[in-house]
């Protein structure tokens, strides 16, 4: 199977995605930058004896994003797959409240993070033998409905899944004809420790559902579902693409 690094994997979508992939049988290279972050994935690793490598990595440095893909690409001779999840979601503020370092703090993680990833992972996906125009190579963006739908007192946040919409479509078009695969995922509400404001207040809690025409708040692993799909030779027509997994949501934002 393919050789996967994936952004972001010490909580939520990002652990849930490593390990759905390593139990659909990838390898699985799962990168954080706060390695003592990763004893939960560590455990369900050891428990299920996944194929899963921990990595550190800081996706908004240059530096080290170019040192551990390298790494990984030395390792495992391959990197076929590449997952975006790493992201924050910054301050609750009204614009005016926002400082420059809160603002480079979300875009630096989020976009620029995305890119420094995507850029390295294209790198070396050209480089590698694989037959050309097999679209055997996938990138998966996961974005968030806030790329097209507005939320108030999160201008950081929006702008950078906003731009991670078009970073998915301009690099799809850009690498179409080289077998490399764009896409990206835009989750609703999910069970996250992001929303855990949200989970651990029943009214608060009630209140989202409602918002939602599902009337529940979705689970990480019905993202990670959707990464494995994208990952796969199932969805070898598809490039440029974003799939909303959100209860519908956007239907009535």
């Amino acid at each position: 199977m393919s050789t996967v690094l994936i952004t972001g994997t010490s909580a939520g979508i990002g652990l849930e995605t490593a390990v759905v992939l390593a139990r659909a049988g990838h390898s699985v290279y799962a990168t954080m930058r706060n390695l003592e972050r990763g004893a939960v994935l560590r455990g369900v690793v050891e428990k299920e004896a996944l194929p899963i490598s921990i990595v550190k990595m800081d996706v908004d440095s240059d530096e080290s994003v170019d040192e551990a893909t390298s790494a990984i690409r030395t390792r495992a001779g391959c990197i076929d797959v590449l997952v975006n999840n790493a992201g924050v979601n910054g301050p609750e503020k009204n614009t005016t409240e926002i400082s420059s370092w809160e603002w480079d703090e979300v875009l630096d993680i989020n976009l620029k993070g995305s890119f420094f990833c995507s850029r390295e992972a294209i790198k070396k996906m050209l480089s590698q033998t694989k037959t050309p125009y097999s679209s055997n190579y996938s990138i998966i963006n996961i974005s968030s409905v806030h790329q097209t739908t507005p939320m108030p007192l999160a201008v950081p946040y929006a702008a950078s899944k906003g731009g991670m919409e078009m970073l998915t479509k301009t690099l799809a078009l850009e690498v179409a004809d080289k077998g490399i695969r764009i896409n990206a995922i835009a989750p609703g509400a999910i069970a996250t420790m992001m929303n855990i404001d949200i989970l651990q207040d029943e009214k608060k809690k009630k209140e989202e559902e409602n918002k939602i025409p599902m009337h529940r708040i979705g689970e990480p692993s019905e993202i990670a579902k959707v990464a494995v799909f994208l990952a796969s030779a199932d969805a070898s027509y598809i490039t440029g693409a974003t799939f909303y997994v959100d209860g519908g949501l956007t239907l009535v934002s």
